[in-house]
């Protein structure tokens, strides 16, 4: 294990589930994801109800308002941007670039805020940054969108590369496919290497093993074991759920239609849409079912973080000098 502790400015923080990776010491599925030598030093979202979740779970404080309006201010604010991190995270705002959304991309705001991203990378000069988004960033504008991501941050000195990874390669009970983006600075690192995957396809984890405790528990008999009382309809989101399979990707923005249980009685609750992330039993989602689900669906899936956290630890403790 690294004696040294790498601080890390966390952006699009959401609930806090690349956090909690990256931080690690918590329980999944029986499992102890042990701890890692990374200390969150800054985080920032802009929706409150995540803010709230994030304070009540790692007690430490977030600054919750919009990161380019934050940036912008020239009065030193409560808690101003460190000059300096080890490391910045951040998966910014993906929906623009989403196979299941309009994909307006660089044509929106919230797809242009991997510039804010790379404006908090040029002030605090990381050793290494991450960026998490969605499998359609690769094939948006025929994948102008992810060439132009790559160069503009190899601008600031940076090696960068990206790599599609699945999330149930790593532990998680989801078929989540997430794009990964390291930067190393090139005047301390050489290029990242990722993790290697955990589990082949065949021993992926069911959701019968993540979930099956949950099945005949009453509403409200666990934290956050409520459930969408949507009508079934010709929306997304409206499949059942196989319970000899690995759930499909969790979403934000689903109004209520998140995926029936495979008992085809009700939907997945907000604490089986936790598990299917890999959030720990005692992760509460604060204030409301609705916002729950929504706070899932964006965050990273925590035993996905937590493995790349561990290849991160390892190359910084082998490479920095």
């Amino acid at each position: 294990m690294s004696k040294k502790k790498y601080k890390v400015v966390s952006l699009f923080t959401g609930c806090g589930g690349l956090d909690l990776g990256l931080i690690g010491g918590f329980n999944f599925l029986g499992k102890k994801y042990s701890k890692n030598n990374f200390e969150i030093i800054w985080a920032n979202d802009i929706d409150e109800n995540a803010c709230k979740t994030f304070k009540n779970y790692f007690h430490q404080d977030i600054v919750c308002g919009d990161i380019r309006t934050i940036l912008q201010e020239k009065k030193k604010t409560k808690h101003p941007l460190p000059d300096k991190a080890d490391i910045v995270v951040g998966g910014f705002p993906c929906q623009d670039f989403s196979h299941a959304g309009k994909r307006k991309g660089f044509g929106s705001l919230r797809g242009t805020l991997y510039r804010s991203m790379m404006e908090v990378v040029k002030r605090t000069q990381p050793s290494l940054f991450i960026a998490e988004n969605v499998k359609g960033l690769l094939t948006m504008n025929d994948g102008a969108a992810i060439r132009k991501i790559v160069k503009d941050f190899s601008s600031l000195g940076y090696h960068v590369i990206f790599k599609l990874l699945t999330a149930a390669d790593y532990g998680v009970p989801q078929v989540r496919e997430r794009v990964v983006i390291v930067g190393t600075l090139k005047k301390k690192l050489p290029v990242f290497k990722y993790p290697q995957p955990v589990l082949s396809k065949a021993n992926w984890v069911s959701l019968k093993k993540a979930l099956g405790d949950l099945e005949d528990k009453k509403e409200g008999e666990a934290t956050n074991h409520f459930w969408s009382q949507a009508k079934k309809n010709k929306g997304q989101g409206n499949g059942t759920v196989s319970a000899d399979k690995p759930g499909p990707t969790m979403r934000s923005e689903h109004h209520g239609n998140i995926e029936w249980h495979w008992n085809g009685k009700r939907r997945l609750s907000a604490r089986e849409a936790a598990r299917i992330q890999s959030f720990p039993d005692d992760f509460i989602f604060l204030p409301s079912t609705s916002a729950a689900y929504k706070q899932i669906g964006n965050a990273v899936a925590p035993v996905f973080g937590w493995h790349i956290a561990r290849s991160v630890q390892k190359f910084l403790d082998e490479n920095l000098k």
